[in-house]
């Protein structure tokens, strides 16, 4: 496929000319930054092609583009990296390859999925047998990279079905791509809203609030009749086992799946891997109901309503008697938690196909929202539901105020625990300070040999954590104010400094 047709060099030098940006980011993945000098320069000469038509006819001047070419983003490449733009004082973004098509806070965005090649025929094949053989209605999802390809599935499915001669007709549903073009979000309370242009939508349906039967995950969206339920369906994804799939897999946890690889040209039907990984993060929320110092990473900064997610994340460790901090280092790796160990859990507030970390390398477990509101809210439990988007959670669940005396059964302890009350002993924290927030704070666990007697937990803070360490950093003598002499140290190269003697002189 050529270069002007993926890239989709036209429809984006029209929508930079159209709204008049003079500024443009353009944001790269790793993958496809070896193209970027040739997009860059294809989109300058359809820009000066457009403007010089523009001066023919309406002898209007219009300034030079300019276009800045954005690697390394801060933090996961799906989102649009705001902060890089803002930089470069772009007035806009231009996005590349995959996305999660999170709403933006500040930027205009315009995306560009790529056109990924797949076998019309093998997939329609694959989706018209399993579909027989299932018996279920199916909705096909896919991976963006293979939007440009549906309507030539859902042709040849609707060929194939005509002349097909079985009497048994399945019901296939194909999601739609919200849109290609995104606005900032003002509304930062509201999901269900895809700022946007209409015309810029796939479907040719205005982008706005969906109804109560819809559903939109990754970019995708779908209705169901009334009366229907998502579990009632087959979900036919479209694409590789990447993020994305992982995020339909665990939002739609209880419908038969199954995935269409359209690299390896085969049907893949065993998700249950995928699956596995629920009993895992119900594994971690268990543990993060023991934390008492938790971190809250976070994992964007353009991604429309993530401070008030920070804040309600804030407000749900405070009503849990139990002490936040707020962190933001970038893309997170254990080498850079591993600076944190008084945190025993952290929170990572990102999109939803950046969410769920890995967390076996790291010291302390890493969990989503949506796990920390089932850790932390007493008396919650987990349906089997689970959601991925941060933003469906945004004022969704009040933060309840727990019962200080009441005792809660902790599977780690093996017994009840009765968590310290940081909120009353935490009053005058803001006029005494740290050093007060460590003295009301110190207690210890204590476990007694009576396997029904109840273990008294305590929330920790930073400073308390940092004055039980053996290694507490350089000692500083304050005795001696008086500046101690400097001493000239060694020169030379490791292999032998300039003080020290040649293997030659020695054996002299």
């Amino acid at each position: 496929m050529d270069l002007e047709s993926n890239y989709e060099i036209a429809p984006t030098a029209d929508f930079i000319y159209s709204r008049n940006f003079t500024r443009v980011a353009l944001q790269f993945p790793d993958d496809l930054l070896k193209d970027s000098t040739r997009v860059v320069r294809a989109l300058r000469e359809q820009l000066r092609s457009l403007r010089k038509c523009s001066t023919e006819k309406n002898g209007d001047n219009n300034k030079d583009v300019r276009l800045f070419v954005m690697a390394d983003t801060t933090f996961g490449s799906c989102c649009v990296d705001e902060v890089g733009a803002l930089h470069a004082d772009a007035e806009c973004v231009v996005h590349y390859g995959h996305t999660c098509l999170s709403p933006t806070t500040t930027l205009p965005a315009f995306f560009v999925f790529g056109k990924a090649s797949i076998s019309v025929s093998n997939c329609v094949e694959d989706l018209s047998n399993y579909a027989l053989t299932n018996g279920k209605r199916v909705v096909v999802l896919y991976g963006l990279e293979y939007a440009h390809s549906i309507k030539h599935v859902r042709e040849a499915l609707e060929e194939a079905s005509r002349l097909s001669q079985s009497k048994s007709k399945s019901e296939i549903h194909f999601a739609d791509v919200k849109c290609s073009v995104m606005n900032p979000s003002d509304d930062h309370n509201n999901s269900n809203v895809l700022v946007g242009p209409a015309s810029d939508c796939t479907n040719n349906s205005t982008c706005g609030t969906t109804p109560a039967n819809s559903y939109s995950i990754g970019g995708l969206t779908w209705s169901t009749p009334d009366g229907q339920r998502m579990e009632d369906y087959l979900l036919f994804w479209i694409g590789s086992d990447n993020s994305a799939f992982a995020n339909v897999v665990m939002t739609f946890n209880g419908c038969d799946i199954v995935r269409y690889d359209a690299t390896e040209n085969c049907l893949v039907t065993d998700v249950s891997q995928q699956k596995r990984i629920l009993k895992r993060r119900y594994y971690l929320v268990e543990k993060a109901k023991d934390a008492n110092i938790i971190g809250i990473l976070v994992g964007t900064l353009g991604v429309a309503g993530y401070l008030h997610m920070i804040h309600q994340m804030k407000e749900l460790i405070t009503a849990a008697g139990k002490k936040a901090y707020t962190l933001v280092m970038g893309k997170p790796n254990p080498a850079k938690l591993a600076n944190f160990p008084e945190c025993d859990v952290f929170i990572f507030v990102s999109c939803a196909q950046t969410a769920l970390l890995e967390s076996k390398e790291y010291l302390s477990p890493v969990i989503t929202p949506f796990e920390a509101m089932l850790a932390f809210n007493r008396g919650s439990q987990w349906t089997g539901e689970y959601v991925m988007e941060f933003q469906d959670l945004i004022n969704s669940c009040p933060v309840e105020v727990r019962n200080g005396s009441e005792a809660r059964f902790s599977f780690f302890h093996g017994g009840y625990v009765e968590d310290f009350d940081l909120q009353e002993e935490n009053g005058g924290e803001d006029n005494e300070g740290t050093l007060a927030l460590a003295n009301a704070t110190d207690k210890v666990l204590q476990l007694r040999d009576n396997p029904k007697s109840v273990i008294k937990g305590t929330a920790k803070s930073g400073p308390e954590f940092f004055a039980a360490r053996s290694y507490q950093g350089l000692e500083m003598h304050h005795e001696n104010s008086s500046p101690e002499p400097f001493l000239i140290g060694r020169s030379g190269r490791a292999s032998g400094y300039e003080n020290e003697k040649s293997k030659h002189e020695e054996e002299l």
